[in-house]
């Protein structure tokens, strides 16, 4: 067997193996392609044998972007720092994998002009499809986009952009969190959400929390929001006389972060003074006190299924838009058993 170097390889041409096997470039190409069955076995025996030789490596992106298909799918996440995002990614990452294609990740850190500018850097690389974790505020660019390749939506929905969308089910999600509360005895609920950007699932939760406290006699809730004002609101909460114990219902992991952050630093005792229940479970929910009750979403299936609606759309699926919502599995822990709270 012989032994190329990297540089010894770029150099070596379709011409070069041709020419050692004693064939057409044409029949190299047909080799390399996917019309190998046209060849006769011993030419495609010598060229398989002069390929060995020459150490030639194909340049797959060229051969892709020439025939149109460059086995490259693309993700627009809007913040790559999120847990639950890259827990997405992985999903996707892995199932483009096991069908032979390669994931393109573009943060935009929650900035429009990004956006823009990674829409169109995709769409220089020649992506076959675009996996969509962003709020869609250009939409011109995006309809555009989607009559070149087929789109599917994560967990975010963009109006007027009709395509495929995966998730959790967020009014399921919001229904098992307000009754395990109101079953373990807390009466005075307040649900905790990043700010209200637009953020299709943000407003879902919000929307079916109050449905639920509106449903429930004995229950009284209010929202709050992350930043700076966050550790005041939360003071409020516990200050003020409520119907019976309370707990926090943080939105996600980030607001789960923030709240425990903002207990500490009020002095609260976790989580004697107040009960907490988040969307998303993180790695290290179980470590805090007696650890944080969760409702935990299958990140690897959502990215999963959305590769494959995405796939499924390349083979030439053309049914309707269709919509995928995962159920939430309730996790138990000490931050939702009540102890010392009357």
């Amino acid at each position: 067997m012989n032994s190329f170097s990297a540089a010894q390889r770029s150099r070596v041409t379709m011409l070069d193996v041709a020419e050692r096997a004693g064939v057409s470039k044409a029949s190299v190409s047909r080799f390399i392609g996917d019309d190998r069955a046209l060849l006769s076995e011993a030419i495609a025996l010598r060229i398989e044998q002069a390929i060995s030789e020459l150490g030639y490596r194909p340049n797959q992106m060229a051969r892709g972007l020439k025939r149109g298909r460059t086995r490259l799918i693309g993700m627009l996440v809007a913040d790559i720092r999120n847990p639950y995002s890259i827990a997405v990614m992985h999903g996707v990452e892995t199932a483009c994998r096991a069908h032979g294609y390669s994931l393109v990740v573009c943060n935009t850190d929650r900035d429009d002009q990004q956006e823009r500018l990674h829409l169109a850097a995709l769409r220089s690389y020649n992506i076959e499809g675009l996996i969509l974790n962003t709020l869609g505020h250009h939409l011109e660019e995006l309809q555009a986009l989607h009559q070149e390749m087929p789109m599917v939506l994560v967990d975010r929905k963009v109006e007027h952009l009709d395509s495929d969308l995966v998730g959790l089910d967020n009014g399921a999600a919001v229904n098992s969190a307000v009754e395990h509360l109101e079953q373990q005895g807390y009466r005075d609920l307040m649900l905790i959400s990043e700010p209200l950007d637009g953020t299709s699932s943000r407003l879902e939760r919000i929307e079916h929390f109050n449905l639920e406290i509106a449903g429930h006699d004995s229950l009284s809730g209010r929202i709050g929001h992350t930043g700076e004002s966050l550790q005041h609101q939360l003071q409020d909460f516990l200050a003020a006389p409520g119907t019976g114990p309370k707990a926090l219902f943080c939105a996600n992991g980030i607001a789960a972060l923030a709240c425990v952050q903002a207990l500490r630093e009020l002095g609260c005792e976790l989580f004697d003074d107040i009960g907490l229940i988040a969307l998303d479970d993180l790695e290290w929910f179980p470590l805090v006190g007696s650890g944080i009750t969760a409702l935990a979403q299958p990140t690897q299936q959502i990215g999963a299924h959305a590769f494959d609606c995405l796939f499924k759309r390349l083979r030439g699926d053309k049914g309707a838009a269709r919509v995928l919502d995962f159920p939430a599995q309730l996790i138990v822990r000490g931050s939702t058993q009540r102890t010392t709270l009357a």
